[in-house]
């Protein structure tokens, strides 16, 4: 049971970590008698879903596991993950010949190509796993895609674009305090130049890794450009030596997701301030010259300022590093977010565009009406599932004021192009805003403030 947990968290560590790219390989046993394999009917292994099992036997060369998992079902030789990858993509990254060979034999499609138009070979050429390489050239294999090739890091910005690195010796972590973690590194608050700020770090032991590297930096260079009251300010970076560190504003309050836990549902008329603060935030992201797809929106991904605006985070660099729950496994690769709030479209695998962050906003709305998620009865994936294959919602049980209901359902329709944009719903909103105020007049704005023991938050209520 124990090596079961262990096998599980080390391939939990990376949210794309079948993925070339997002992860140094590391060579595999290639016996076939991995500690994977021995694991109980009833140990949490068991309870994950047939794809997640189907890939985690892949990368660990479980070979009586996949057998049987494909004797169950011959057609998740094929399956594909969120960013169109198989288990033949998986084995060819690791090293797993023998479960190549078995899945091969399972009409697996030897040139599926994944979401970078990679093929498995050219997973396994990049891999140098030589033995892999000549079993998937034997059954036809192509090379198709970048990673076929030495993967190279992107050069950081010259000096004259860089006015946002930050000598490392700037930054005294030593004085700092974790406020998050992650499989990739840190989040920690501290002083920097007069003004808390919020740091995130990547694992000195990553800082090496070519792809890693590649990522923060094209993380970077995209923080770099975004500039919006209602997105999380990015202040300045650490590119070019370890440990590599991202600065950001730091926002007391905490996530939206914590605000909810602690306060249940929320007032409509606070309601509409936050909607209006995400729904300009993603709007910002969604117009500039260069749209920019969110795609893990949901309330721990929103931050709360002392001056309660919230602001639209987690973007970037952090979709790397978040990877606690052992159930997430496969199901939050590519960077395409969380069950609970995950359109239809997403959920069945295929083609998406902005109106993903749509249908996610409307899962935050309704959550902040009714002071929980969604289906909180129900696993998240299962929710997911509920969503996309039987087109369910879930009910109202809470007033709602005018037209608001209507903004739900038209948001989280399961027809992505029947959502409406966000230009088109802040006006929405500032409408309803208006007939709130008018409503009640009387009705006033609140602070909450903050005082925070770095375990959580805690809201004390003031009127302003």
């Amino acid at each position: 049971m124990h090596a079961a947990k262990s096998a599980l968290k080390k391939l939990g560590r990376s949210r794309r970590s079948d993925s070339p790219g997002r992860e140094s390989p590391r060579s595999q046993d290639n016996s076939g008698s991995s500690k994977g394999s021995q694991i109980s009917p009833n140990s949490e292994l068991a309870t994950l879903k047939p794809l997640t099992l189907l890939f985690f036997h892949s990368r660990n060369d479980n070979v009586d596991a996949l057998q049987k998992l494909l004797k169950d079902d011959p057609s998740l030789a094929n399956s594909k993950d969120y960013d169109l990858r198989t288990a033949l993509h998986v084995a060819a990254t690791y090293g797993c010949t023998k479960a190549a060979r078995v899945l091969l034999q399972n009409k697996a499609e030897v040139n599926a190509l994944d979401r970078w138009q990679t093929s498995p070979l050219a997973d396994a050429t990049n891999s140098r796993h030589t033995d892999l390489i000549k079993l998937l050239t034997e059954a036809g294999g192509e090379i198709h895609g970048s990673h076929g090739q030495e993967m190279k890091c992107v050069a950081p910005p010259t000096i004259a674009k860089s006015d946002w690195e930050i000598d490392p010796s700037e930054i005294d972590l030593s004085c700092s305090v974790k406020i998050g973690k992650g499989s990739f590194g840190e989040i920690r608050k501290l002083q920097w130049r007069g003004t808390p700020v919020a740091v995130k770090t990547i694992l000195p032991a990553l800082s090496d890794d070519k792809l890693v590297v590649q990522d923060f930096r094209h993380e970077v260079e995209l923080l770099v450009k975004v500039r919006h009251p209602n997105i999380v300010q990015f202040l300045g970076a650490v590119t070019k030596k370890p440990p590599l560190m991202l600065i950001t504003e730091y926002l007391p309050g905490g996530d939206l997701h914590v605000v909810l836990k602690e306060k249940g549902p929320l007032a409509p008329h606070i309601i509409v301030k936050f909607a209006l603060d995400i729904a300009r935030g993603v709007t910002y992201l969604h117009n500039g010259p260069n749209t920019i797809i969110h795609r893990d929106l949901k309330p721990r991904n929103v931050l709360l300022g002392e001056s309660n605006q919230l602001k639209v985070g987690d973007f970037g660099l952090s979709k790397l590093m978040k990877m606690t729950n052992l159930h997430d496994i496969y199901k939050m690769t590519g960077e395409t977010g969380s069950y609970r709030y995950m359109a239809p479209e997403v959920f069945e695998h295929r083609s998406y565009d902005k109106s993903v962050d749509v249908f996610s906003f409307a899962v935050i709305l309704f959550e902040m009406f009714e002071g929980s998620p969604p289906f909180a009865h129900m696993d998240a994936y299962e929710a997911a599932r509920q969503v996309a294959r039987v087109d369910k919602r879930p009910p109202f049980t809470k007033q709602y004021p005018a037209g608001m209901k209507e903004l739900i359902e038209e948001c989280w329709r399961g027809d992505p192009y029947r959502r409406p944009l966000f230009v088109d719903i802040i006006p929405r909103l500032e409408n309803i805003n208006q007939e709130l105020q008018a409503a009640c007049p009387t009705e006033r704005s609140h602070l909450w403030r903050f005082s925070h023991n770095h375990h959580g938050s805690a809201f004390r209520r003031t009127n302003s």
